[in-house]
């Protein structure tokens, strides 16, 4: 009897070891939990500054053209808001003011707004006063220098210019295709030199002596004004309807620039040398972007 007592008793602490090796460790591993990221510690590392409202960071290929266009403004604005003194040298980096400071602003460095998808129209902000008096030099070139040309850089160049506007000074900006109808004139006084090759020459080239006058073919709308296409020296392109673009290359002065809206006859630039052998100026007329013969629209001489 003695010993089934012994033997009873030892399946009893059998078991009670049991049940309390069980109870530590289920206490031990209910203090094993999931870490918990503290709400008073020290605050997440900030976000990357964002540039101010109204402002652009320059980035690589970029073109002070380009950036005015991206925000439906002018060069001029651009340079009139920046204090440009030399808007051909801006550089990689750069912020911008892209719009006039509001009353809101008070000063104060707001948070940048997004800028609009591609295919998103911009509103144009009105210029502040006085920005259209500034001073703007002739339109810089690409950053990383004078393109060649190419049908791409033409098209690059070209490329959103507006259409004249509807009601275009006189009746002059309305451009056809039918040969030597008077739609057309002639933009300089020389006689032709060298005529339209589709592979090696995309206009026609007329003799002058350094500093005469160069006209507008036909009336329209100035989209580009500066060197920026190797090859054409100091330039002009002027849009006359959705069809036909105007070129004048070659020059050593130029008498307009970007949105200038020009007359059929009106003087544009002063005929050079820039970029060619001799005093001359280089004319193409553009039907849809591609070169066609100036001779089968100009008059009969």
């Amino acid at each position: 009897m003695k010993q089934e007592n012994r033997y009873t008793k030892k399946r009893h602490w059998a078991a009670a070891a049991l049940v309390i090796a069980a109870t530590v460790l289920s206490g031990c591993a209910s203090r094993v939990t999931a870490p918990v990221r503290d709400g008073g510690g020290t605050a997440p590392p900030a976000a990357s500054a964002q540039p101010a409202a109204g402002t652009h960071t320059v980035r690589p290929g970029e073109t002070l053209l380009g950036i005015a266009r991206q925000y439906g403004q002018t060069v001029g604005n651009l340079v009139a808001l920046n204090g440009l003194s030399d808007p051909n040298q801006i550089h990689v980096g750069q912020v911008l003011r892209v719009a006039p400071p509001t009353a809101a602003d008070n000063g104060a460095v707001a948070t940048a707004i997004p800028v609009a998808p591609a295919g998103v129209s911009v509103t144009p902000i009105p210029p502040a006063a006085g920005a259209e008096a500034a001073a703007v030099p002739l339109k810089q070139g690409p950053l990383g220098g004078r393109q060649a040309y190419s049908d791409e850089a033409w098209a690059k160049l070209s490329q959103e210019a507006p259409a004249p506007p509807t009601t275009p000074p006189a009746a002059d900006a309305g451009v056809g295709a039918a040969s030597g109808n008077g739609e057309w004139s002639w933009p300089a006084k020389g006689k032709p030199i060298a005529g339209f090759n589709e592979a090696t020459n995309k206009g026609v080239d007329i003799a002058g002596n350094a500093g005469d006058p160069v006209f507008a073919a036909a009336g329209g709308k100035v989209v580009y004004a500066g060197s920026g296409l190797r090859g054409y020296g100091k330039l002009v392109v002027i849009k006359h309807n959705q069809e036909y673009n105007s070129v004048y290359a070659h020059n050593q002065k130029l008498l307009v620039k970007e949105d200038d809206v020009v007359a059929k006859g009106q003087q544009i630039a002063e005929l050079g040398s820039t970029e060619t052998d001799r005093p001359k100026l280089h004319f193409e007329i553009r039907k849809q972007g591609k070169a066609v013969d100036p001779m089968k629209y100009l008059p009969a001489r």
